[in-house]
């Protein structure tokens, strides 16, 4: 037996030699510079000797592999930082020639004269899935943890490790182009459909299957390196071909309105490299690769949807010094759709809760929310009866607070009223120990109020979930002026035991989120009252990058929720907080035409019974004069949308909401879908360059109002040609520390 840090090699009495990929220290094996010198070794360890007639390779742990490291990622994009400024040309090369350094090592597995299976065990995807098909043979377990997927278009890139051509070779062009441009995930039979895989089998029989492959004389030859190789489908010249193409880049603009650079060079690397031999097709592929780790769209998304998003997710804002969380009971109180909600994703954590409500019938209608879920997911397969049933037992609802003694984290999910809030706080208080934390799921009101009905302030913290919880992956952690450093890690394990991303921010009116999506709707307001046609409003936020438009969100949030907000602003803060037009809209639409949003039918939207799809109201174009499209700037539009959502974010960066931009940028994409090709809010500004956005931003002002003013912090970076990243360094405090 062969061992080296990352894989161990043993040859059985065949000679059929087995790799097991098993990375010491980590949950999951990701591809690191470490681990392709060490498969290089092994691929000429395999190839020299006589006495190894083929290899199989897998994984040591439960998932096959994630696909690449973000710190190498990171190390790439610094590199070509460096470089760059010293000598551009000499940058791309070497980019270039990193890019290219999985593509060829895996070309050379495959052309090695000697037959390779991978066999799947779980997870398997990006270049663990790119090597799994330049093997000569693919065996999958057919559990249901095993993912296949090529997912870099989601973080600004693309399969530039073979896969584009690959895949392209193995199923038609169609399939290829929607598997890759989507990321979608495929189920074993899914892949073994398309001809990804050649078998599924029962998880004890992977590796034997796998020998069995190469026992039976499995050629060491991959298809299109055969004499008379046709792609499926008969590739770019044929009648089917002639359908596909001319349709593909528009579908594609379609889905995307041009945004993402990564999903353009799909479609450019498939075509070309099928009418290309497959070496010369790979250096295609590894050319547009390169292009697309330069543009802004990539670096930004990749450190924000790759790197940031797991840095947050793994705990990087928890306090140090405080003993990771143990949750052995967790009280649920206010089984309302949200509380019934929390509670589920509290159960499918394996976390026994607590649904607490005013009496029996109440908590009972709040566990049925999980009954409804789980029937779902076992209907869709994605959880086993006994699964369910393992799940359900573990929400009790009760209307006894008595059951909350042991708690060790109470979440209060009632009414978004002060003095409903007050009185639950108190009667949780009556009874939960010292050392229980108390979270409150509110989206608008600050924490410090609520915690003034704290006798234990320091133990009191905002959890703000958002609809629907068993889907949205974000999570808002918010610090009241007195939360404790124990409240704020009892938080953060909460929310990555229920695998959620956390963003921790300062206590304010709206918080973070909020602050930014009301702005965005806001936006569409004055459109509206401007004149702007509502086809126009919802088709250039989309255009803009935002996956539903502001007014279609308005609906789902409900509109005479929008009032009840605008109202309270108004109490509060003074009439001149909201702008009298957009009160006059909005409380025309609830109190005199009953036009609440989805959940009454009607609201911007008409909602008819389905099939029939959803349509904007056509009396909205009789409530003000309608401007000719003619004379309306879509790009504009665009911008207006985007600047006043990154000004809003700016703002609570200035205020001190936020304090680390990494937060700010994976919470609007996570919150609120913010153009996700931007990187998020911050990253758009400083991916433009703060002092032309600034720019932009007075030009906007003195045409649609003061609200587009870029503010002191803005013009202070833009004099100093500063980045958020750059002047609220993240990273900042490691370095010191290192």
């Amino acid at each position: 037996m062969s061992t080296y840090t990352n894989f161990t090699v043993e040859t059985d009495a065949d000679g059929i030699a087995l790799i097991t990929w098993d990375m010491p220290g980590k949950s999951m094996n990701v591809f690191t510079v470490e681990v392709m010198d060490e498969l290089e070794a092994i691929l000429k360890q395999t190839v020299e000797d006589a006495a190894i007639k083929g290899v199989v390779f897998t994984s040591g742990k439960s998932t096959f592999s994630g696909g690449a490291d973000l710190t190498m990622i990171r190390g790439m994009f610094s590199m070509l930082q460096d470089e760059r400024a010293r000598d551009p040309q000499a940058a791309a090369q070497k980019l270039f020639d990193a890019a290219g350094r999985m593509s060829w090592l895996f070309r050379a597995i495959e052309t090695s004269g000697k037959p390779w299976v991978s066999a799947i065990n779980g997870t398997c995807m990006g270049g663990a899935l790119e090597l799994s098909l330049a093997c000569h043979g693919r065996v999958v377990s057919n559990s249901k943890s095993v993912k296949l997927a090529l997912p870099e278009v989601k973080v600004g890139i693309f399969p530039g490790a073979g896969g584009t051509q690959r895949v392209s070779r193995l199923t038609d062009a169609q399939s290829a182009l929607q598997m890759m441009t989507t990321g979608q995930s495929l189920a074993p039979a899914r892949a073994k459909a398309m001809g990804l895989v050649h078998q599924v089998v029962e998880p004890d029989q992977l590796i034997t299957a796998a020998k069995q492959m190469i026992k039976d004389g499995l050629k060491p030859v991959a298809p299109w390196d055969e004499k008379g190789f046709k792609a499926p489908g008969g590739g770019v010249w044929t009648p089917q071909a002639a359908q596909l193409w001319p349709a593909a880049p528009a579908i594609l603009r379609r889905e995307t309105a041009g945004n993402y650079p990564g999903a353009l060079a799909i479609l450019k690397c498939v075509y070309e490299g099928l009418q290309l031999p497959f070496d010369t097709a790979l250096k295609v592929e590894q050319r547009y690769f390169t292009q697309v780790l330069q543009t802004t769209e990539a670096f930004s998304m990749i450190r924000s949807l790759f790197i940031s998003m797991q840095e947050l997710g793994k705990g990087a804002r928890r306090p140090a010094g405080v003993e990771k969380s143990e949750f052995r009971k967790v009280g649920v109180v206010g089984a309302g759709f949200m509380g019934a909600s929390i509670a589920y994703v509290t159960a499918a954590a394996g976390i026994p809760v607590v649904l607490i409500d005013r009496d029996q019938a109440a908590a009972d209608k709040g566990k049925s929310v999980s009954e409804k879920l789980v029937a779902d997911s076992i209907a869709k397969g994605r959880m086993t009866k006994e699964e369910g049933e393992k799940l359900l037992s573990l929400v009790t609802p009760t209307p006894d607070y008595a059951t909350l003694s042991d708690a060790d984290l109470v979440i209060e999910a009632v009414f978004e009223d002060r003095a409903v809030k007050k009185a639950v706080i108190e009667q949780i208080e009556a009874v939960i120990p010292e050392t229980t934390v108390f979270a409150s799921n509110t989206s608008t009101l600050p924490i410090t109020g609520l915690a003034e009905n704290s006798k234990r302030p320091d133990q009191f913290i905002g959890v703000h979930f958002f609809s629907p919880v068993e889907k949205m992956m974000l999570t808002e952690v918010i610090l009241g002026k007195d939360t404790g450093d124990k409240a704020l890690a009892v938080a953060l394990d909460f929310v990555a035991k229920i695998k959620k991303t956390p963003i921790v921010v300062n206590d304010t009116r709206g918080f973070f989120v909020n602050r930014c999506v009301f702005r965005y709707i806001n936006e569409a307001y004055d459109m509206l009252t401007e004149g702007v046609p509502a086809a126009m409003i919802e088709n250039a936020a989309k255009m803009a990058g935002m996956p539903v438009g502001p007014l279609s969100l308005n609906d789902e949030v409900a509109v005479d929720l929008s009032q009840k907000i605008m109202k309270a602003s108004i109490a509060d803060l003074g009439p001149n907080s909201v702008k009298p037009e957009h009160m006059d809209l909005i409380d025309k639409m609830v109190d005199v035409l009953d036009r609440r949003g989805r959940k009454n039918g009607q609201g911007f939207y008409d909602y008819p019974a389905k099939p029939a799809k959803k349509s904007l109201w056509p009396g909205l174009k009789d409530l003000y004069h309608q401007k000719p499209a003619s004379e309306i700037d879509v790009e504009t539009l665009k911008q207006r949308f985007l600047v006043t959502i990154a000004l809003e974010a700016a703002r609570t960066v200035e205020e001190g909401i936020v304090t680390d931009p990494r937060e700010a940028d994976v919470g609007s994409i996570l919150g609120f879908g913010f153009a996700p090709y931007t990187g998020g809010t911050l990253s758009y500004i400083d991916g433009m360059g703060v002092k032309t956005f600034v720019a932009l931003a007075e030009k906007l002002a003195s045409q649609y109002g003061d609200h587009f003013a870029p503010t002191p912090l803005l013009k202070d970076m833009a004099a100093k040609s500063e980045t958020f990243y750059e002047r609220f360094n993240p990273y900042a405090e490691v370095g010191k520390a290192a």
